[in-house]
């Protein structure tokens, strides 16, 4: 074999775009590397398809002069050239392929990394990057994490797709503050939506390793690699990452900004000492079949009410269902309201639409979910007092448990609630004023499952039943059995933990609107009429 006809065995490394750390090399027509990673098909490049004219050259002279010495065959050929617009010869051109294969994309993923053990009690900060998902999924995908370490037990963040192509990084923070040392499970689901509906769902599980606070790093990175075959090691601004370790280990070790890279895989078993600044691995995301009913809810709604007809001691007559991200607080209005939840003054005598409810503005307060937990802002005219304390207009203020709402600040006793549940997807506000027998309110994230684990809960919102709004609509979720029922006006509700008797769904959050609406109607009908 000629040189030339050696150059074109080149063996090459792993190209794989989704494994760039793979040292396997490769020769040329394979279509995966040692370790199994597809290889992309790519088109020769200039320095190949010149070579091979060459060889094919060389191989044509030698053809023609049997005789003759391969060093003249070689000098004939560079003496005489062929003219640049010559076409090659068919046979001796590897051309590209009309149609090369598609590149198949790896098992869809998460990359999370920036865990450092070490911070025992401290703030952590996950960085989440979504990685061979295929491109028929919407362009923004919804994440749901639910553990222990996470405040409220739950959070939720987006995936958008970026004109390159990629998903934009997730950032998910989280404490170990005041937590035992030990494992803690982290619930991923990944959601693809179409109409508002789950059309594609991901599932993955990890584990967090909150450490000793008087643990060496030795012992932290010996669990840590027990239980993650990849890892990597990153050492930025002049820091250093020095690894040791024994066989069986996939490491990489990446030094950049005047950092210090050191791999000592040559120390006796029994000494290894291994320093991380942050610890990296990969998550197989599993997609799971979702049955046609999970599509989308029999009735669906963003605002309802759950409406009992013969309340008995301590009962509302209303329990007010809102599934927003912001939940508007606002006096009630009859026509044209400018919020969400409707508020009304009462008296000894009952409900009062006139009077002091004019001295609520028509957006009084917002409340929103935040990173500390859930947030209420005074937007009002009139202000708002929080435990007595006027906080100051557009300035939010975490809510707590039992805490007191006054609205307003300039006149006392036109509304007063009472915060009694703080869910991981919502909370539960009680009047504790004169219509404490009439309502209650539920606000609720939407599209969130429940963590009843994490419930912080008053004795009277402790024997509400639980509630939660996905694809579109309400349900309710039996603790003990774990089965979820979807809400709508056919749903018997007796038959739900929870419920009191006399209970039925109602498609509107202010159904006694509507009544008073259709008599109005239809007196306005009949004085025309008269007239």
């Amino acid at each position: 074999m000629s040189p030339l006809d050696s150059s074109q065995n080149v063996m090459k490394k792993c190209s794989n775009p989704e494994h760039p750390h793979c040292t396997f090399w490769v020769l040329p027509g394979e279509t995966v590397c040692a370790a199994n990673h597809a290889q992309a098909t790519t088109a020769p490049s200039s320095y190949d398809l010149l070579t091979a004219l060459r060889s094919a050259r060389s191989e044509s002279s030698a053809t023609a002069l049997p005789h003759a010495p391969a060093h003249d065959a070689v000098t004939e050929s560079a003496s005489n050239p062929l003219p640049v617009h010559a076409p090659a010869p068919a046979a001796a051109l590897p051309l590209p392929p009309t149609t090369p294969p598609a590149y198949q994309p790896v098992q869809a993923h998460l990359h999370i990394s920036g865990f450092d053990p070490r911070a025992a009690g401290g703030r952590q900060t996950l960085k989440m990057e979504l990685r061979g998902m295929s491109a028929a999924c919407a362009p923004q995908l919804t994440l749901r994490l639910r553990s222990d370490l996470i405040p409220r037990g739950a959070v939720q963040h987006d995936f958008v797709r970026t004109t390159r192509g990629d998903w934009r990084p997730v950032f998910v923070e989280f404490s170990s503050r005041n937590k035992e040392h030990g494992q803690y499970q982290i619930d991923v689901e990944v959601h693809s939506h179409i109409a508002g509906a789950v059309a594609q769902k991901w599932v993955c599980t990890f584990v967090i390793l909150v450490p000793r606070r008087d643990a060496t790093l030795t012992e932290i990175h010996q669990i840590f690699l027990s239980t993650h075959k990849n890892v990597r090691v990153m050492a930025d601004d002049a820091s250093i990452a020095r690894v040791t370790g024994g066989d069986g280990c996939n490491l990489d070790v990446t030094a950049r900004n005047a950092g210090i890279a050191h791999v000592d895989l040559s120390a006796p078993q029994g000494k290894i000492d291994m320093g991380f600044t942050t610890i990296a691995w990969d998550e197989e995301l599993i997609e799971v079949d979702l049955p046609a009913a999970s599509h989308c809810h029999p009735h669906p709604s963003q605002a309802a009410c759950l409406v009992n007809a013969a309340p008995e001691a301590g009962e509302q007559r209303q329990i007010r269902l809102f599934a927003l991200e912001e939940c508007m607080l606002g006096r009630f209005e009859l026509v044209d309201p400018e919020a969400d939840v409707l508020l009304s003054h009462f008296s000894p005598d009952g409900q009062d639409n006139n009077g002091l409810t004019r001295r609520l503005s028509g957006r009084h307060a917002i409340i929103r979910r935040s990173q500390q937990g859930f947030e209420i802002e005074d937007v009002s005219r009139y202000g708002m007092l929080l435990d007595g304390v006027w906080p100051g207009k557009h300035k939010p203020v975490a809510l707590r448990l039992g805490m007191r709402i006054e609205l307003s600040a300039s006149i006392k006793g036109i509304v007063v609630l009472s915060v009694t549940a703080i869910l991981a997807h919502g909370v539960i506000l009680h009047r504790i004023d004169h219509g404490a027998r009439a309502e209650c309110f539920y606000l609720l994230l939407p599209d969130t499952q429940p963590a009843p684990a994490s419930h912080q809960a008053t004795p009277q919102a402790g024997c509400l039943p639980v509630l939660f709004h996905r694809n579109g609509g309400f349900w309710h979720l039996d603790t003990a059995s774990g089965k979820e029922t979807a809400l709508a006006p056919a749903t018997a509700l007796d038959k739900l933990s929870g419920f009191a008797r006399h209970n039925r769904f109602a498609s509107e959050p202010y159904p006694e609107c509507w009544i008073i609406r259709t008599e109005g109607a239809a007196l306005c009908d009949s004085s025309m009429q008269t007239a």
